[in-house]
């Protein structure tokens, strides 16, 4: 782990989360669904590394706004965030057991509350975008307009739509080749990362030619992110983790150490990060985007 880039996170993680944490659980304070409204805070405050609420605050940064300004474009992504994976986690989806180290949501509160908990975090999230008033009426319909496409069906569900039919057709002996397995990342994986730096771009008020940079630096991120997944799910611990590892594999899944070996996924993982970095540098600020982005090349967990 490059220590310089660590020190960095670090301090930006210092500052950052606690404006987000003391904003992220408040539209679940009053409510008459008591329960729904535990089961939605229990997954928020189960942990995670608030990747995606994080790279949108560093965003705004990079282009020269404030991280407030782009702190309800913050929340509204760890909602979406959080709702996909309790429904990942359901025995219908990969049936997961453990999250950040603790019980699943369906574990603690069944699958019913379950899938309602992730529905209200979804719908959750655009109405936090639709009353920001930090963004002007034409950004709240940008900022929802790109959260949408990135966690709809032409981004984030659509992924793992074609991830349960890759996992048929492997289990069926059908190969999938490498760009069958990019589309499945891009839009599982990268697609809500991508929307993470365009709206920090758009609550950050960025330049055309910025807002372009930080979406396919985005692009680049997720499919970076998501090479990193897989081979942690290769080589790491339950322990290490948090959750279950090695289930790839069992489950019938394509990744990119089965396709490519180690070394060609660690070779894959390098270009993506190195794409991603290239651009992150033509922005005003960078220094801690491109902090994060070479840490979570790195991560061990």
């Amino acid at each position: 782990m490059s220590p310089v880039a660590q020190t960095t996170v670090d301090a930006d993680l210092a500052r950052l989360l606690p404006l987000l944490e003391a904003r992220y659980l408040l539209p679940f304070a009053a409510g008459e669904a008591a329960t729904l409204a535990e089961a939605m805070t229990y997954s928020l405050r189960a942990g995670g590394k608030r990747i995606r609420p994080v790279l949108c605050m560093l965003a705004a940064e990079a282009v020269g706004a404030a991280p407030e300004d782009a702190l309800a474009c913050a929340v509204a992504l760890e909602c979406i965030h959080t709702y996909s994976l309790i429904h990942d986690d359901l025995p219908a989806m990969d049936d997961d057991d453990l999250r950040r180290g603790k019980p699943t949501c369906h574990v603690v509160f069944g699958e019913g509350q379950a899938i309602l908990a992730g529905d209200g975090l979804l719908t959750e999230a655009f109405t936090l975008l639709a009353a920001d008033p930090a963004l002007p009426p034409s950004r709240r319909v940008e900022a929802i307009r790109v959260l949408g496409e990135a966690a709809g069906w032409q981004g984030m569900v659509g992924g793992q739509s074609l991830d349960l039919e890759g996992e048929q057709r492997t289990r069926s002996g059908e190969p999938i080749t490498l760009p069958q397995l990019q589309l499945i990342h891009r839009l599982k994986t990268g697609a809500l990362l991508r929307a993470a730096l365009e709206l920090g771009a758009i609550a950050g008020h960025a330049q055309p030619g910025q807002r372009a940079a930080l979406r396919q630096a985005g692009e680049a991120l997720g499919l970076a992110f998501q090479i990193k997944d897989d081979l942690l799910d290769a080589t790491s611990t339950e322990a290490a983790m948090g959750k279950r590892v090695g289930k790839d594999e069992g489950k019938g899944k394509i990744t990119y150490p089965l396709l490519m070996g180690l070394a060609g996924a660690q070779r894959e993982l390098q270009v993506a990060t190195e794409r991603a970095l290239c651009l992150l540098q033509s922005l005003p600020n960078p220094h801690s985007l491109t902090a994060l982005a070479t840490c979570l090349a790195e991560r061990s967990r």
